[in-house]
Parts: structure tokens; sequence; C-alpha cells
């Protein structure tokens, strides 16, 4: 217990400082300046922008009164850079370095927020500077998972303890049997994020019956959905929370030994992750005799090349065993014989995210969120035609109407909504008529999608259905094991087929073969990944049967994105300026100057270079 005793120290050394993040107002007058560290604005310059700020504060004797904080994503990647600067909790968006010396002055010298930075949704129409908390971006989320995410140092330690980080390990090792940390898991409702939605307790209860002489825990980051970025930000801005979880995984089952399966293209992750397991075991958080009780448990990385069928648990473990990432029949289940044969649960990065808060909270904690088969919150990253792209955090039960039209302020450039694609590549469209349908794991699966690991893709009226099916398909194909024949060979003819429609090539026959296809494939493949890759085409088979009919029958695409369907004209508008002609690749646009152009369509490539550059918007394509 006096381990404890000194992590309870270093809380109450630390928490007066950090209050100041959350509206302390009195500390030694200092203020913070929060820095976005995560991937999106560090491709955006966001360590030169820390640079800035520190040289600013040496060159006003600044640096004893103002502390600078990196932290991990603050979700709203759409403003990008991000600088926050407490206590005021002043947003400050889309930072570039000429913008620091005025911040500086403004802010921190004169004490006066400087509102031509700040971000414009946090400005009342009376000119005051409301929460950031408050603006339609952040104001229906509840933030579980992401809590810690843009509000600490996720490469130190004491500020994770500082907001009761290791108090949840602390209490199971010491307050709760093994029966109890399961029970309290099984209560709270929480389901697998990572796409299945298996409840979590009832997994940790059957690697917890197995008998074994050894026993692991594994964490699933091998995140390969497009567009998916959830573990990768969680994993960059509170990577203790997952060790937590592990450790508290780990007394719950009886093991001893964990795996966090990363892929090895989260450099910044990984890193952050391996300073944290070290300064975990420095502060006696993880290793031999955790908090000087009997209880050990050791972490280690395992790096994944990028197949996306490792995300599947079978082929997860193939790879961290040292064999080809493919995977196995089930049963037996990883619970009952996993990695070298012995009991292993495997939950992902989100799903391990909610465990400490559950254990601290209790059961109710969750149970009070969500609907009634669908408990707490869901991550998603949010992204496609979309004004405010970013990593968002919701409800359960939230529809899907709040999240695009809410949190993610519509469609960009007064263009008409068509479908969302939730899921990623395994996952289904939704349209406009679905629009209200709740967020939650048997609402999505009655319409042919699924909650997947949190994908979620808006799709607007220039988008073909079609095309948007074979573009899944094609990512499926490519990221088959080939392990078995209806994944394999099934996917790949589905594939044909698609392209051969999106080229005018299709016939009627074409569509029944498609979803007969479709239909076996998911009934025959051994795992997941060929389970769930014919939703995209099932889904929009089902809601865009119209436009599949259209490609075949008219052998036009009605959204103009197939390009072998396309045919470029020029109206009547032509006014002669020549920009067009010059602007072509392969001399197929004739005339002269100040007379009507015309293209020659069998020598047109469909390039598309022409319609840019006409200021008389006079090309068209149909």
């Amino acid at each position: 217990m006096k381990a404890l005793e000194k992590f309870e120290n270093i809380r109450q050394q630390t928490i007066k400082n950090l209050e100041l993040r959350l509206g302390g107002k009195e500390y030694e007058g200092k203020r913070h300046v929060l820095i976005c560290q995560g991937t999106g604005c560090l491709s955006a310059d966001a360590e030169k922008i820390e640079a800035a700020f520190a040289e600013e504060l040496r060159n006003h004797n600044l640096t004893d009164k103002v502390d600078i904080v990196r932290t991990g994503c603050f979700g709203y990647c759409q403003v990008g850079p991000i600088v926050i600067i407490y206590p005021e909790g002043s947003f400050y968006s889309r930072i570039e370095l000429k913008d620091i010396p005025a911040i500086t002055q403004g802010h921190l010298v004169d004490g006066a927020p400087v509102k031509e930075f700040l971000l414009p949704e946090s400005i009342e129409a009376d000119g005051t500077i409301d929460d950031f908390q408050h603006v339609p971006f952040y104001k229906i989320q509840k933030r579980i998972a992401l809590r810690l995410c843009g509000l600490v140092n996720p490469e130190n330690i004491t500020e994770y303890i500082a907001f009761d980080g290791y108090k949840a390990l602390g209490k199971a090792i010491f307050e709760m049997k093994q029966e109890d940390v399961i029970k309290e898991i099984k209560d709270s409702g929480l389901r697998g994020r990572g796409g299945g939605g298996f409840s979590t307790g009832m997994k940790w209860e059957f690697g917890y019956k197995s008998q074994s002489d050894q026993k692991y825990v594994v964490c699933n980051a091998d995140e390969g959905d497009p567009g998916a970025f959830m573990d990768r930000s969680i994993l960059e801005g509170d990577p203790h929370s997952i060790i937590e979880a592990m450790a508290i995984a780990g007394y719950a089952i009886g093991a001893n030994k964990g795996f966090v399966y990363v892929r090895a293209e989260y450099p910044i992750a990984v890193n952050r992750l391996q300073l944290a397991i070290n300064q975990a075991k420095d502060f006696g958080a993880l290793g031999n005799n955790i908090f000087e009780s009997d209880f050990n448990f050791d972490l280690e990385i395992r790096l994944g090349a990028g197949a996306f069928v490792c995300g599947e648990e079978t082929a997860l473990l193939n790879s961290i065993e040292g064999k080809r990432g493919m995977p196995n029949p089930r049963p037996p289940f990883p619970a009952v014989k996993g990695l070298w044969g012995k009991p292993t649960i495997i939950n992902n990065v989100e799903t391990f995210a909610n465990i400490p808060q559950i254990i601290l909270n209790g059961a109710s904690f969750l149970t009070a969120i969500g609907t009634e088969k669908s408990k707490g919150t869901k991550v998603f990253a949010l992204g496609g035609k979309i004004e405010n792209a970013g990593l968002i955090e919701v409800p359960m039960g939230t529809t899907i109407r709040e999240i695009i039209f809410e949190i993610g302020g519509g469609i960009p450039n007064g263009k008409k909504f068509k479908a969302v694609q939730i899921g990623g590549p395994s996952g289904g469209c939704l349209t406009e008529t679905q629009l209200d349908t709740p967020i939650d794991y048997d609402s999505l699966l009655e319409l042919g999608a699924m909650m997947g690991s949190g994908g979620l893709v808006v799709i607007d009226e220039d988008n073909c259905m079609v095309d948007i099916a074979r573009f899944f398909l094609d990512f499926t194909v490519d990221e088959s094991c080939g392990k078995c024949p209806p994944c394999r060979v099934g996917t790949k003819r589905m594939l044909e087929t698609l392209v051969r429609i999106t080229e005018g090539k299709g016939e009627m026959d074409d569509l029944d073969r498609l979803y007969e296809l479709a239909q076996n494939i998911k009934a025959s493949s051994l795992c997941g990944l060929g389970q769930t890759a014919p939703n995209p085409v099932l889904s929009t088979m089902r809601y865009f049967r119209e436009e599949y009919e259209a490609h075949v029958k008219d052998k036009k695409c009605p959204a103009g994105t197939c390009v072998e369907l396309l045919e470029f004209f020029i109206d009547e508008t032509c006014k002669g300026c020549t920009k067009c002609k010059k602007a072509c690749p392969v001399d197929a646009i004739m005339g002269d100057v100040k007379t009507l152009h015309v293209i020659d369509t069998e020598k047109c490539i469909k390039c598309g270079a022409c319609i840019p550059v006409c200021p008389f918007k006079s090309i068209k394509k149909g």
C-alpha cells in the first residue's frame, strides 16, 4: 500500500498545476500553452510551432510564467494546427508560424485572447469568447476513450497520474477479486469496439476460467481501415490508459504477459507507447510486484507490417508468433487456445481505453450512457465529403444526422448528402432515409451495415455508388490473405464484375450473379475479412439499385465519375478563348479563336484537364 501512497502524493503534487486546464485561475500566475502533437498537426508543422512559441517565451522572459505542453489529438482535425491556452481555454485554430508573435504579445504578454486567430465558432455574436467545449463540433460529444487526448502530455506519466491514472489498477489489485473485476466489466455492458461487438466481460470470463500455466493479454492496434485513425490517436494522446487497462485485464484473467500489436506505420504512437511502458515500469505500475503486490504483468510491443487481415484476431496471433498472418478456423477461440496455444484475450485499443473508468467509477458509469443493448460511447473517424473532418466520440444512440450535420457541419460547397459508408471496407452504405438511425450495433446490422472499428465516410451527390463499392472491394481483394477460396477467388470475381459495370460492359445478368456471389462469400469465408467483404456491394445494391441499372442499361454513370462512361463536350456558351485547347495534353480540342470549340471524342482521354481552365464553364461531361 506504500506504493499507492507514493502515487497519491504524486497525484496531489501535480493536480494543482493541471487544474488550470480545467478552469482553475490561480497557479503562480502561470498559463499553459497546449500544442497538438498528433500526426495530423505534426504534418502541418506543429513541431516548428512549438519551437517558435518557446523562442517567443524566451524573448519576452515568460518561461517561468508559461508552460508549453505537448498533447495528443484534440479531434477537430479540420482546423489544425491547434493551440489552446489555459486558463481561458482559448482555442486557436489553423495556426501558422507567422501568427505566433501576435498571439504571444496579445495573449501571453497583454493578457487578452487574440480573436483574429481564434476558432470562429468559439466567439459569440456579442464578441465574448465562449468555452470551446460548447462549439457545435464538441457540444454533443461525450469523451471516455478520448478523455485525456488533447488534455495531458502523453510523454509525462505524472500528468496521467494526476487525472486518476493507475488508480483503477490499484483498486483492482487491492480491493477486488478477479471475479469482481470481471463482473464489473460484464455489468457495464461494454462490448468490443473493434467491430464484432462481443461482450468484453464474457470474453474475460472465458479467459479466466480457462486453465493453463500461462495466459496472455493482447491489444489489437492493427488499424487498417482506409481513413481510420481512432486507435492511433489514443495511443498517441493517452498511451498510459491502454497500459493500465491491459494490466487490469491481466489481473482479472490471471495473465502476467501482454502484447500490443500495432502497425509499424504508426511511428509516433509506437514511440510514445514504448516511452509510456518504460515510465510505468520505473514507477512500479508495470513489471514484477506491481505496487509492491504479488501481481506481475509485463508488456511488449509487436509491430505489424500493415496487413489488413491481421486485424482478425487469429491472424494477428499468428503474426505475433512469427508466422504468416493468416486466420485459423474457430473454435477453439483465443480465450481458450490463443498465443502459443495458451488462453489469450484480445481487445482493441478503444475497448481497453474504457476499462480504467469502469473499474474506477463502477459499471453504472457506463450503463448510464447509450442504449439498452449498446452501452457507453463510440469513437469515429469522420471523413469524406464533410465540413468538419476529425475524430469524435459520441454516446451510443446518437443519430447519423446529428453526427453529420451538427458535429460534422454538413456537406461542403452546398452539395447534397447522398450516403455514408460506416464500418470501413467491412461496413455498408446508408442513405438519406436512414439519417435518423441511432448509432448502435443492432440498428446498423438491421440495415445491412455494421459499426466496425469506427470509420465513417460521408458521400455526396458527386460520388458514384457503384464506384464506391468497387473502391472498397478493390481494397479487400488486395488485402485477402488467400487462405480460403471464397475470399481469394470470390472477391476477385466480384471485383471483375464491378469493373465491367463501371466500364459500361456489364449486363443485367451480372447484377444477379453479383448478388448471389456476395451472399455465398459471406456464408462460406473463413474469417471476418471475407465474411464482410461483400457488405459495401450488398448495401449499395440494396439502396442504389437504379445506379447499377443505369450503368448496365443506359451505359451512363448518373454521378458522372466513371471515366469509361463519360463523354466530354463543349456547349454554346464557349467564347473561343482557346484556354481549353492549350490545356489538352492530346490535342483533342479543335477550334479557332472566338469560335465554338469542339472535342474529338476519339482522341479525348477524359483526363478532365480542360474543365478547370474554362472561364465560362462551357465544358460538360455526361
